[in-house]
């Protein structure tokens, strides 16, 4: 495990996943056995990586990441570093004939992340990405109600993502400095447009073509040790994302707004018989049956208590992980019920690697994000729509 001690490979994949699955006694493979995950904590900085280990009551970590892939009692590489180290630690794994799983982007570039998926294709190793967003209440409802053609035919979605991160210097910014700096792989259009790129196609279908607008809001925060710097990659990110069948997606992603909505994101959905509002944790409905009658009229007071005309959908994961009909739960894992996004998608490429389970969010997967991403990048430098090509495996 590679860059785990940074705060999302700490806190999710390390503790959240990882860990609570030893705590958990292992991962129950169906079959009488249980598979142990016996992490081995990689990264630069050797005094951090005994504390971590310490902390845990892990005994495996290295500075060596070449000693730690060439040592035969590890099956599996997950990376969680910075954007820029990324892809040639993934190179290493997979030439070394490692299982591969890792965060996004995959890569700083589509070209690079597709020639990535290719050679751990042809080196016969299994590889996949984080797509986390997929495994949460809120998407989860979302894919239920368009799976059972609530929303008869969907017209569009509108998303609003994101927060005010502070600048670093009055008060301590909640993201690390190389987030903002484009020569490090930050930005949150390469950080945030993989999701969207998940998210909406599973959900609704395949981005066809973007608009976008990336923009740089604040120009200039200060580092982890209070130092300024120009931030040189964008902040926020105003994008048109046209899906097939003709559903149109307008989704905001800034680093520099304040949050006046239930979650950081919020998706809304419209159709022709009905529409949904979703977090990543709740979703609402309302049904064209149920729809009110609003009548614009600037001159008087609105009367109509129109959030509270919408009705809650229930997530319908047991607590153990097991749906009503004692199949295992869709996104929520065998083991998880949805309640860890990240532990859910963990169990799966564990059980993928050991039993040869179907699995589909692959480092191709991920080269189509990365691709969203820099098409976007490209859009709002070249102020035009750009197509969206499916990359050939």
């Amino acid at each position: 495990m590679n860059g785990v001690t940074g705060r999302m490979g700490h806190r999710q994949h390390l503790v959240g996943s990882i860990l609570a699955l030893r705590a958990a006694g292992g991962l129950d493979l169906g079959d009488g056995t249980r598979l142990w995950p016996e992490p081995v904590l990689v990264g630069r900085r050797a005094p951090v990586l005994r504390s971590l280990a310490e902390r845990h009551g892990l005994t495996r970590w290295s500075t060596d990441l070449d000693a730690v892939l060439s040592d035969p009692s590890v099956d599996i590489y997950f990376d969680a570093q910075i954007t820029a180290a990324r892809e040639a630690a993934l190179r290493t794994a997979v030439a070394a004939g490692k299982h591969v799983y890792c965060e996004k982007p995959v890569a700083a570039g589509a070209a690079a992340a597709l020639e990535l998926a290719r050679l751990a294709q042809g080196r016969g190793v299994r590889h996949g990405v984080v797509q986390d967003k997929l495994f949460l209440p809120g998407p989860r409802a979302l894919k239920r109600l368009v799976d059972d053609g609530f929303f008869g035919r969907v017209l569009s979605v509108r998303g609003e993502f994101g927060y005010w991160v502070f600048e670093g210097d009055r008060r301590p910014a909640q993201r690390p400095s190389w987030n903002y700096r484009a020569e490090d792989g930050g930005g949150i259009v390469l950080d945030m447009f993989p999701h969207w790129e998940y998210l909406l196609r599973e959900l609704f279908g395949p981005v066809r073509a973007v608009t976008a607008r990336a923009v740089t809001h604040v120009p200039r925060r200060w580092d982890e040790r209070g130092a300024p710097y120009a931030a040189t990659a964008d902040d926020a990110a105003y994008a048109v994302l046209e899906l097939d069948g003709g559903v149109v997606a307008q989704i905001n992603s800034s680093w520099a707004v304040r949050v006046h909505r239930d979650d950081l994101l919020e998706l809304q959905v419209d159709g022709t018989e009905g529409s949904a509002v979703a977090g990543l944790r709740h979703c609402r409905v309302q049904h064209r049956a149920t729809t009110p009658r609003p009548v614009w009229d600037p001159d008087r007071a609105v009367r109509e208590p129109y959030r509270d005309q919408w009705q809650h959908v229930p997530d319908d994961a047991a607590p153990d992980g097991e749906a009503a009909d004692g199949e295992a739960s869709g996104y929520g894992g065998p083991d998880n019920g949805g309640a860890h996004a990240f532990r859910a998608q963990w169990e799966l490429f564990l059980r993928h690697v050991a039993l040869d389970e179907p699995w589909r969010w692959d480092l191709f997967a991920g080269a189509r994000g990365t691709l969203l991403a820099e098409l976007a990048l490209r859009s709002s430098a070249e102020g035009r729509r750009l197509d969206v090509p499916e990359p050939q495996r």
